[in-house]
């Protein structure tokens, strides 16, 4: 076992130590981050404009590399206080546990997430279950350290960005380490996608 491993067993799947780095504007960091996101997919201005907006940034990305973290000490993912605690690389979400023992959610994908014609891409659905139906495994069954052996998602209907989607989720089956879970996401009562996967609980030690 490496002195990294010994320190964070499991991985980057410890429960996260919760900071208050990053003061009271990395909420808005955060969201600025996203913006720019979409701004970049959806712009369509000058090349002059483009031009001063390269320039501006390198000039935020020289300011802010000397200040880069590894993944224990960035706020990122930790941020208690924030939606997703803070992780700009989350489909931005909310869920609960409902009454009924399962998941329950809203997700919305920004301009950033789409594909083609209007359509979210395939890919960030795969980012948006993975991590629905790993939160539903650590909820439902109180796993804490955990990997994705496998994702299978059947795309139903046509999803749309800039909407706010429903999703649920329940866990089907334990067997040992491995936690078999399913959800889907609907538009009201329109299915859009549906999805299934298989986490296994890591060993002591298993990155």
């Amino acid at each position: 076992m490496t002195s990294e491993q010994a320190r964070h067993p499991g991985g980057g799947f410890n429960p996260p130590e919760p900071t208050t780095k990053g003061g009271p504007d990395y909420g808005r960091f955060i969201d600025a981050v996203r913006k720019l996101q979409d701004h970049a997919r959806a712009v369509d201005a000058p090349d002059e404009v483009i031009t001063e907006a390269a320039n501006q940034l390198e000039k935020l990305s020289a300011l802010l590399a000397p200040y880069n973290a590894d993944e224990w000490a960035a706020p990122s993912g930790r941020r208690m206080d924030l939606p997703m605690r803070g992780n700009v690389l989350t489909i931005p979400m909310s869920a609960r546990r409902g009454d009924d023992g399962r998941v329950h959610g809203w997700a919305r994908f920004a301009r950033f997430h789409l594909g083609r014609n209007g359509a979210v891409h395939g890919g960030s659905l795969g980012m948006l279950f993975d991590t629905v139906l790993g939160l539903t495994a650590v909820l439902l069954t109180g796993s804490r350290r955990q990997r994705t052996a496998y994702l299978k998602i059947d795309y139903r209907n046509i999803v749309p960005i800039e909407k706010e989607l429903q999703f649920d989720a329940g866990v089907d089956k334990v067997d040992g380490r491995k936690i078999f879970v399913s959800g889907r996401l609907t538009d009201g009562d329109t299915l859009l996608t549906e999805a299934d996967a298989l986490f296994v609980r890591l060993k002591p030690g298993q990155p």
